[in-house]
């Protein structure tokens, strides 16, 4: 405070500036401590005026707000950091040595000093307690909705000192409106990793810590397994609407290895702790991501999050077919190849990789005991069965399902050898056990 007193230059000015110590009062020279706590300017002024007609005749005394002490409030519920928050209020002159303009802190300025909300909070009905003088405290309601609908000002009051702000959680997630609030200013600021669960039909079931910072992530370089090209990243993997970094259900997914055959995309349940202590379920199709680009259903994941992948009931090959060259399946995948090729055996290839690319990753065929016209492709299915189908070879053919198919995950690829080489091997079997005694008897008639 600064206290002015006419023709009294030594207790005025400069010199007449006083901080209100914590028990509400004013040390003032000669009159003592001064209670203001609880008044307004006018009222403090009327109070020390008393005070200083003991010993002023008639005293002039002008005071003025030099600074506001900051608010202290709560805030608790779908915020990233409950608890309890000292305010600043933004104070300055009007003209150098006139009246004070102080600025209030509004609920949106709390909310981002905890912050952020979470992506489950309920932003239309955002409770106030106001602490009352001599009377029962005020609840006022907050459609914070409205401010960024239609930019509603009052939808952002002001907040007086000893305010306590609670924000509920929503009772069903609306994806669409959560990613508008997380456009936001007051959505969550928080870009620490986040520790979440991934269980079900993915490659690697467990917890995963996923990065919450959409600039902190790269795409990596290119290995090269068996002769072909591998994509790999860094950490973690890109996001289908291009952003990297963010923790979303597709990063916890691909960080788990990526789906498995048996997993059922349309059902993808995000379970979720509120910081009421209750266990929300959120319901997620990613196959509406893939077929119509609904990056809706790609949510924003939270610090303890569960994600559990159903199995499917039943599969369509078409169903596969999308899911196999989506970023939702592994980054790769094992084959093998049997038979008459110049380097059999297990094989690691990009999810995309055709049939004929994975032949010619072996070296090709042994062209003296190969079959070279067709080959044989035994699959195991998503419900289990075994399949084996018979594919012609044509090295010419761009990826298609009759003579180029896309490889899957186990898939098998069976080189069958010519008649003329399984002649010669049938015979070979034959002569190999008496093969030592044919050589005795050459070396007999040799010294007969």
């Amino acid at each position: 405070m600064q206290i002015d007193i006419f023709n009294v230059p030594e207790y005025s000015g400069d010199k007449g500036q006083y901080q209100i110590l914590a028990d509400g009062t004013l040390n003032l020279p000669l009159v003592g401590y001064v209670t203001i706590s609880g008044l307004t300017l006018d009222q403090a002024t009327t109070a020390i005026t008393q005070q200083y007609t003991k010993y002023l005749k008639r005293p002039s005394i002008t005071l003025k707000l030099l600074a506001s002490r900051p608010l202290q409030v709560a805030i608790a519920g779908e915020v990233y950091k409950p608890g309890s928050y000292t305010v600043p209020l933004t104070t300055g002159l009007i003209n150098p040595g006139s009246l004070v303009a102080t600025q209030q802190p509004t609920v949106t300025r709390a909310i981002q000093l905890a912050g952020g909300i979470t992506p489950t909070a309920d932003i239309r009905n955002v409770k106030i307690r106001r602490p009352q003088r001599n009377s029962p405290e005020q609840i006022l309601n907050v459609d914070l909705w409205s401010l960024l609908q239609t930019g509603d000002l009052q939808a952002d009051i002001t907040l007086r000192d000893g305010d306590s702000i609670f924000i509920p959680t929503v009772t069903e997630l609306n994806r669409l409106e959560a990613r508008q609030i997380g456009d936001s200013n007051f959505a969550a600021t928080n870009t620490q990793p986040i520790n979440v669960a991934v269980v079900g039909e993915v490659l690697r079931p467990g917890t995963y810590t996923l990065s919450n910072d959409p600039k902190s992530l790269t795409l990596g370089v290119n290995n090269n397994v068996n002769g072909m090209a591998m994509p790999q990243t860094m950490n973690e993997p890109s996001l289908p609407n291009g952003i990297m970094g963010l923790a979303t259900v597709t990063t916890a997914v691909k960080m788990a290895g990526g789906i498995t055959p048996l997993a059922d995309i349309r059902k993808v349940i995000v379970r979720r702790v509120t910081r009421a202590g209750t266990e929300q379920t959120i319901n997620i199709d990613l196959w509406q991501l893939l077929q119509t680009g609904d990056v809706t259903q790609d949510i924003a994941l939270q610090q303890g999050d569960t994600i559990v992948v159903s199995k499917a009931e039943t599969t369509q090959d078409n169903d596969q077919t999308a899911i196999v060259t989506s970023n939702l399946s592994p980054s790769s995948i094992s084959i093998s190849i049997v038979g008459e090729v110049l380097r059999p055996g297990p094989m690691v290839v990009p999810p995309n990789t055709p049939l004929n690319q994975a032949l010619v990753a072996t070296g090709g065929f042994n062209k003296a005991r190969a079959e070279m016209d067709s080959v044989d492709l035994v699959r195991v299915n998503a419900n289990g069965t075994v399949t084996r189908r018979k594919v012609q070879i044509d090295f010419g053919a761009s990826p298609n399902e009759d003579t180029n198919p896309i490889l899957r995950n186990n898939d098998v690829i069976m080189v069958r050898r010519t008649g003329n080489a399984a002649f010669s091997d049938r015979v070979g079997n034959t002569i190999g056990p008496i093969a030592p005694f044919l050589g005795l008897f050459r070396v007999i008639n040799l010294l007969w």
